[in-house]
């Protein structure tokens, strides 16, 4: 693990967002595919994991399989046996687990791992760490939820952490929820080393003054007019569905 408090890795490289995936070329997100397609153009490689409930992590963003699999159950629900041969999105692509993806990367371009914990704090945040430590390659974790960080901090304090929020506006959370979410209240314990944020959600001045002394990162560019409208904002982004070569030509 290679992490000693070194961020310039967050803003080398567009980030690809569940790894550079295209269904219409049989390349579902967060799947070794994506993940292989993202190293072939040298960009860093963002993704999600879940703790099922045998204790496997594995890469995959929602809370259930109904969008990805046509299984309508929920992933903290499942265990590793009952889900390694779903195929998603009708392609002969499986979910997989993060220690496959681990070994497929190898360091061979940067990782930002978004942790989806549906248990208590500490139970994935561990099992993701004890699948990093011996890993050689250049990674960051990040999360909506603060006290996620707070156990990266306190337990594993050399490892790059990322603070994700947006608005709001639109999701049904609780007026406390919102507030820990938007406001970030919790940043001068945490400590964040850069704040994710959601282009949507732009101009903040909030977010234009933190910037002065932490990495932006802006979240999801889907068009060139988003990444346009993005680079205003943020020092990097994480992008999908936009041409390759438009994209590189912003490098």
């Amino acid at each position: 693990m290679k992490n000693k408090r070194d961020t310039e890795f967050l803003t080398q490289s567009f980030i690809a967002h569940r790894g550079l995936h295209n269904i219409n070329e049989n390349i579902p997100e967060n799947t070794l595919k994506a993940f292989k397609n993202a190293i072939k153009n040298n960009y860093a490689i963002e993704l999600d994991v879940h703790i099922l409930k045998d204790g496997n992590v594995i890469v995959f963003h929602d809370k259930t399989l109904f969008r990805m699999t046509g299984v309508n159950k929920k992933i903290k629900d499942m265990n590793y046996d009952e889900i390694k041969c779903l195929k998603l999105k009708n392609t002969s692509e499986n979910i997989p687990l993060l220690k496959e993806v681990l070994k497929l990367v190898a360091g061979k371009v940067p990782l930002i791992i978004e942790l989806k914990s549906s248990n208590k704090v500490g139970t994935l945040e561990k099992e993701v760490m004890k699948l990093l430590e011996n890993y050689n390659g250049k990674f960051a974790i990040k999360s909506f939820n603060p006290f996620s960080l707070l156990y990266i901090k306190k337990y594993f304090p050399e490892v790059i952490r990322g603070q994700l929020s947006s608005d709001f506006k639109n999701k049904n959370f609780s007026i406390i929820k919102k507030i820990i979410y938007s406001k970030m209240p919790f940043n001068f314990i945490t400590k964040p080393d850069f704040i994710s944020y959601d282009i949507k959600a732009f101009p903040n001045k909030r977010i234009a003054k933190l910037r002065k002394n932490i990495i932006i990162i802006g979240w999801t560019v889907r068009s060139i007019d988003d990444l346009k409208y993005a680079k205003k904002y943020c020092d990097n982004f994480i992008f999908e569905k936009v041409d390759i070569n438009l994209v590189k030509n912003y490098l």
